[in-house]
């Protein structure tokens, strides 16, 4: 059978959907295997597929399995009759029969037809999934399909996305053909096909279009810490420089303003407040309520959160329209905030002041007590790695150090080279010079003159000294001087000890009997 406008078709397949050749090659294959399995009605017979590329022919085998005793006819065959088949055949083999790849029946051929759907349809489900899940929460340009009432369909390329009603901006029109970009923030795969759900609502499209826009925060220098959002109206964000050269809210603004200016124009005209980032929450807290003026933040009186204490013209601001000012604090703080005036405090009886200022004390104290964890967590890291490497210092130079003191006989015929160690004699401590007359006059006694010895006395008695040092020397070492001779030096004291054994000096002698004779 030839295929060649199947291959064709093939070819055009693997162009537009984005699917493997050999994918669809498998997938014809085993769909014919199926088809013959239907046609000669045998769930278990053994069907081989050789598909040629190249001349687009397609032959099909069915396989018997050699065996001694035939016990099923469909899927065996005797040793003997194979050996009358083909002569190579052994037991186990399998001997291959060549069936019509066009006597299959209209049924079979539909059968064929729907699994050669089915494995399509997966093997695209399968690269659209691989496609797109390396691209979750990125930022991507699509064209718009349809907009239907719950749902717009948005044309990505390689598939089609949803955009359901929630992740949508609100009071923002859609239209076919529109090119819009979206965030990617879901994509599933199920058994109706890959499904990928893109976003405009989502905060994570902000971070993309400033990482796009600011090469600063692209490089890494300048980092968004916290970003808060409602769709449409308003978005927060807390940046932060690792460069303390380079103003983070100036990086993100842009010279006159173009940066957050596209941006802006991008969300269609969403406000957008750039703040500084702080590890202090109380700081934190009054930058994200800008542009109202904070009086004070102090922990709430049900210890549930927050309490930010303003003045009475004030609190209007620090709430906002519908109260989005401070919901979008909570959002990006991730802390319960509680807006009174001060006047309220003061009916209460509450003095706002002094609980600020304990607060303050409190916070501080909590900083320096992490920070000397931190201090002493260093501390003893450096300590123990001090330890190990004073450790390997000293066996490095107990190594170096380290002498082997050998006491060798001359020998005549080798001479051993002695290891010979300087050590260098400590230096004299420098003492001022004080005279005789200056120590009687300050009460001192007088210098005893030691008496001269003559010079021969003198000399015994330097070496009497050395050696008396020598024995101190030697009783303070830790390791004994041991002589070392050559093999022949070795071979000669080993002769001298036989021959000293051998001699009469051991022999028990009688010298009484010798004086006796003397005496005579």
């Amino acid at each position: 059978m030839n295929c060649n406008d199947f291959l064709k078709a093939m070819t055009l397949i693997e162009s537009d959907r984005s699917i493997d050749k050999n994918i669809v090659i498998a997938a014809l294959s085993e769909a014919l295997v199926k088809a013959y399995r239907k046609h000669v009605d045998i769930p278990d017979a053994l069907v081989r597929v050789d598909i040629n590329e190249q001349t687009g022919d397609i032959k099909m085998y069915q396989q018997f399995k050699v065996v001694e005793k035939v016990e099923i006819d469909e899927l065996e065959i005797a040793l003997e009759k194979a050996k009358e088949l083909d002569q190579q055949l052994n037991l186990d083999d399998f001997y291959e029969e060549e069936v019509s790849v066009d006597n299959l029946g209209r049924a079979a051929a539909l059968l064929a037809k729907n699994v050669l759907k089915q494995k399509i349809r997966e093997a695209e489900k399968q690269a659209v999934y691989d496609e797109y899940i390396d691209k979750l929460d990125e930022m991507v340009l699509g064209n718009i399909e349809s907009v239907e009432e719950k749902f717009i369909v948005i044309n990505l390329g390689k598939t089609l996305a949803l955009m359901p009603k929630m992740a949508q901006i609100p009071n923002e029109r859609y239209y076919e053909g529109q090119k819009v970009r979206v965030v990617i923030t879901e994509v599933n795969k199920d058994t109706k096909g890959a499904q990928v759900l893109v976003s405009r609502s989502d905060p994570k499209l902000v971070r993309r279009l400033f990482e796009k826009e600011v090469p600063e925060i692209f490089q890494g220098i300048v980092e968004i810490k916290a970003l808060a959002r409602e769709a449409g109206e308003r978005t927060k964000m807390a940046v932060y420089s690792k460069n303390p050269d380079i103003d983070p809210i100036g990086a993100c603004i842009g010279p006159r303003g173009s940066r957050v200016q596209i941006v802006i124009e991008e969300l269609k005209g969403e406000k957008i407040d750039i703040f500084e980032w702080s590890d202090n929450v109380e700081e934190l807290i009054k930058n994200a309520l800008a542009p109202a003026q904070i009086l004070a933040v102090i922990p709430s009186l049900e210890k549930k959160g927050l309490l930010v204490i303003v003045d009475d013209n004030q609190l209007s601001l620090a709430i906002g329209k519908k109260g989005k000012n401070a919901r979008l604090a909570v959002k990006l703080t991730n802390n319960r905030i509680d807006i009174k005036t001060k006047t309220d405090l003061e009916e209460q009886g509450i003095d706002y002041k002094q609980l600020a200022f304990d607060y303050a004390i409190q916070q501080e104290k909590q900083k320096r007590e992490k920070a000397a964890a931190e201090l002493a967590k260093l501390a003893e890291k450096e300590k123990v790695t001090e330890t190990v490497e004073k450790a390997s210092n000293i066996d490095e130079v107990i190594a170096q150090e380290e002498i082997v003191l050998k006491v060798d006989k001359p020998s005549k015929k080798t001479p051993v080279e002695k290891p010979v160690k300087k050590i260098k004699k400590p230096l004299r401590e420098r003492t001022e010079y004080v005279s005789k007359f200056e120590r009687l006059a300050e009460g001192g006694k007088p210098v005893e003159k030691k008496e001269k010895l003559p010079y021969k006395r003198r000399k015994e008695a330097e070496v009497e000294e050395r050696k008396f040092k020598s024995i101190d020397i030697r009783k303070e070492k830790e390791y004994e001087i041991k002589p070392e001779y050559s093999p022949e030096e070795l071979a000669e004291i080993e002769a001298r000890q036989a021959e000293i054994e051998n001699s009469w000096v051991d022999d028990e002698i009688d010298f009484d009997e010798f004086e006796e004779y003397y005496e005579e």
